[in-house]
């Protein structure tokens, strides 16, 4: 990350608090504590009202953004259900890039509602069997631009027999079942529409070649073939 985005991440991270401590600030973005001085320093040098309270860390005076849409609380609650949600139910990808929208609702929230968000977010407890889900993958984002781009990907793919091999794919949407995720894609190698599990796929590459199969089926016709019971 450079440092443009360093900064512009780190006034995010202020908006969503009401404080945040440097030490917090320097986990965040995996930096020293100096460097997070010599940040805030920069920031306050462009303009940004930033101010601190000992112990309990950085804050920008309220009133610098004024809030292009509004959140009912309601709203944000229902987002942060999510999250949880998001965190249990979808890989590394998904859930960076869901937290990072977060985050930018949370920026636009008054300060008592913020208040509110982190007390509800500290009372929510979500627990399941860890042994029934796999989220040792990161591969879902990469997926869902495939499927909306309409470009032809190659998998790295071990089976059940832990046997590796590669597969050009084309895919054609991603279904939640028996507890994994799980591709539906057409296989060049086996002419069919075949069902990658996710937690399996080692590796995935964009080739940038458009999809040569005009005629797929939706994921909803698919879904009927399927040997579980919706």
């Amino acid at each position: 990350m450079n440092r443009i985005d360093r900064l512009f991440g780190i006034l995010l991270l202020l908006q969503t608090k009401k404080y945040v401590s440097a030490d917090k600030i320097a986990d965040q973005f995996d930096i020293s504590t100096r460097t997070v001085y010599r940040d805030i320093k920069a920031l306050l040098e462009q303009g940004v009202p930033i101010s601190f309270e000992q112990p309990k860390g950085y804050y920008i005076v309220q009133g610098y953004f004024l809030p292009p849409v509004s959140f009912s609380s309601e709203e944000a609650n229902a987002l942060l259900i999510m999250e949880r949600l998001v965190s249990r139910f979808a890989d590394k990808s998904i859930f960076t890039n869901y937290t990072s929208a977060l985050n930018k609702v949370k920026a636009v929230l008054k300060h008592g509602q913020k208040e509110k968000l982190e007390l509800l977010s500290e009372s929510i407890k979500f627990q399941l069997n860890h042994e029934l889900l796999n989220d040792e993958f990161d591969h879902l984002s990469d997926l869902q631009n495939a499927i909306t781009g309409q470009c032809i990907i190659e998998l790295d793919y071990e089976n059940n027999n832990k046997e590796i091999s590669k597969r050009r794919v084309e895919a054609i949407g991603l279904i939640f079942y028996a507890y994994n995720w799980h591709l539906i894609a057409w296989c060049h190698l086996r002419k069919e529409y075949r069902d990658f599990r996710v937690s399996r796929i080692i590796k995935v590459q964009n080739l940038n070649i458009p999809f040569t199969k005009s005629d797929h089926i939706p994921v909803s016709d698919y879904m009927k073939l399927l040997p579980v019971n919706y």
